[in-house]
């Protein structure tokens, strides 16, 4: 019998040395890491930040991962915010709301004094072509499933054009007058209040768009509604942004521009930080590799600056259902097992908490305790034998895909390493940049073209289970990049949005991720993300736990 650590330990040492090797040399203790003054641009106050992908897109009817996000939050506004300090909901385009006693209608009250970036008023007009244009199934958006709550919205969403027709008209949004907006819902959802934060229902400028199309979104020719625009972005290198004189509450703005640099290294990104080149490592959505987190803490300069906390996010392996072997639910379930959870995240990762189930605590439904499978190596081999493939005997070569960084890279090996410790069979790694990646394992891309396996991870848009194994595993309500076919946790999924009793939906939430992640294995979470950041003294800011950063509500105290 072989020793279950004895080969991934080599391979993990294996990849800590090749990193350390490619990395600068940090600064000793003392010497770099003195607080740097705030940079600036002649009187504009420059915050430095960084991230390990360019944006997908910086439409907000088509972003759907973080390094899109994140500068969409920065430049429109939603019609409310979920607070970075406290994760409640709040005003923002809306003033007030109101909600019918039957659930289903809600109705926004706009501020009156909010402008485009090219001096046009923000009205409900706006708010209305957004959401047609984020259902319609013309515009492709990854999204669109998070506004099925909406009358109408599945229906016209999944009409397959051009063979079928939909009347947009039947959607459930209207301009009551123009600073007034309606949704109409298919049934109650307590949780709207929260997905009225999202950037996919944000108002859009309709003139912008019909002019430029695919290429509004570029500096030259975005408009905007939020505190900050974009005016300038290097490809492969930075993105500036720019303090929106526009924006209705500038006065409150005090960073003047932010450089956002895209650094894919995260060694890098933190000697940059040690240097005084940048005021924010590690904020992303990947955490700070855990030998980095291991120095920072050993050093007096360096851990007094070090923030890290839960977040509710899960990173998992994905497996392509359609797609022999993984076909075979034995072998998807071989996999999981053979995952050393505990291991990852005190070895690799060196922050968060072992996942077996998706949604992590804090989410309304996640199961306490957790479902799912967890790490078990002889399960694992029995597995795998009863499908057909005993000690990986006539197993194929399979690949996992995942996106470029040095996180991704050491997580990566460590799977490998696992597999090949527990299962005795090859995997081939396949690292691509984050736009190309997402695109390459999409639900349209062709089944002979995806890989077998893929890392992806998901973060709470608002803090309910509807918004993570209905809106990204339901067979046909969301994207399903698994491929799975229609089951009865579908079908669970699908009654606990609806369900207005909370225990009733805690009991369906709990089947349904024992019925994804234990038994039908669509994915294998492995661990709910953490974030670990360093902060220069000198800048104040709150570290949310889901949502979006709001750069607007950071100071920096000299």
């Amino acid at each position: 019998m072989r020793r279950n650590h004895l080969w991934y330990g080599l391979a993990l040492l294996l990849v800590l040395l090749v990193l350390a090797a490619c990395t600068a040399a940090p600064a000793a203790p003392g010497e770099a890491n003195a607080p740097a003054a705030p940079a600036t641009s002649g009187e504009a106050l420059t915050l430095r930040l960084a991230t390990v992908s360019e944006p997908s897109t910086l439409d907000p009817n088509l972003a759907e991962d973080y390094y899109s996000i994140t500068p969409i939050e920065q430049m429109f506004l939603g019609l409310t915010n979920i607070n970075n300090a406290t994760s409640e909901i709040e005003p923002e385009l809306a003033e007030s709301w109101t909600v019918s006693d039957d659930g289903t209608v809600w109705t926004f009250n706009l501020r009156q004094d909010v402008k485009w970036s090219d001096g046009n008023p923000v009205t409900a007009n706006d708010i209305v072509y957004s959401v047609r244009r984020a259902v319609m199934p013309e515009t492709a958006s990854p999204y669109a499933y998070v506004l099925y709550s909406i009358k109408n919205a599945a229906a016209i969403n999944q009409t397959e054009i051009p063979t079928a027709t939909y009347d947009i008209e039947s959607l459930g949004v209207k301009a009551l007058d123009d600073y007034t907006v309606e949704f109409t819902l298919e049934s109650p959802a307590a949780y709207f209040e929260s997905i009225s934060s999202m950037w996919t229902l944000r108002p859009v400028p309709s003139w912008a768009i019909e002019q430029f199309g695919d290429a509004w979104t570029d500096p030259a020719n975005i408009v905007v509604n939020g505190p900050y625009k974009l005016v300038e972005w290097r490809p492969g290198e930075k993105l500036i942004f720019e303090k929106n004189p526009d924006y209705f509450a500038a006065d409150n703005v005090q960073i003047d521009r932010v450089e956002l640099n895209i650094i894919t290294d995260q060694f890098t990104e933190v000697a940059l930080y040690e240097k005084g080149e940048l005021d924010v490592a590690g904020e992303g959505a990947a955490s700070l590799p855990a030998e980095e987190v291991a120095r920072i803490l050993a050093d007096p300069v360096l851990s007094a600056e070090f923030h890290q906390g839960p977040r509710a996010s899960t990173t998992y392996v994905g497996f392509t259902m359609t797609k022999p072997p993984f076909d075979n639910v034995l072998v998807r379930k071989a996999f999981s097992a053979a995952i050393d959870r505990e291991t990852m995240v005190r070895d690799v990762v060196g922050s968060g908490v072992p996942a077996t189930q998706f949604a992590p605590p804090g989410i309304f439904g996640a199961p306490d305790p957790e479902v799912g499978l967890g790490y078990d190596p002889e399960q694992a081999k029995a597995w795998l034998a009863e499908a057909g493939y005993p000690d990986g005997a006539g197993f194929p070569t399979v690949t996992y895909r995942y996106f470029s960084n040095s996180l991704e890279e050491a997580l990566a090996q460590a799977l490998q390493a696992m597999w090949k410790e527990t299962l005795n069979v090859d995997v081939q790694l396949e690292a691509q940049e984050f736009p190309v990646f997402l695109a390459s394992t999409a639900p349209d891309v062709p089944v002979e073209e995806m890989p077998e396996m893929w890392r992806l991870g998901w973060g709470a848009d608002y803090p309910d289970e509807n918004n993570w194994v209905y809106e990204v595993f339901h067979c046909t309500d969301s994207q399903n990049r698994p491929r799975a076919a229609c089951t009865e946790a579908d079908a669970k999924a699908k009654q606990a949005g609806i369900e207005t009793d909370p225990e009733v939906r805690k009991a369906l939430y709990a089947e349904v991720e024992q019925l994804m992640f234990g038994e039908e294995v669509r994915v294998a979470p492995y661990y709910h993300r953490g974030y670990t950041i360093l902060t220069k003294p000198y800048l104040q800011r709150a570290y949310p736990t889901f949502a979006p950063v709001n750069w607007d509500t950071w100071r920096i105290e000299k």
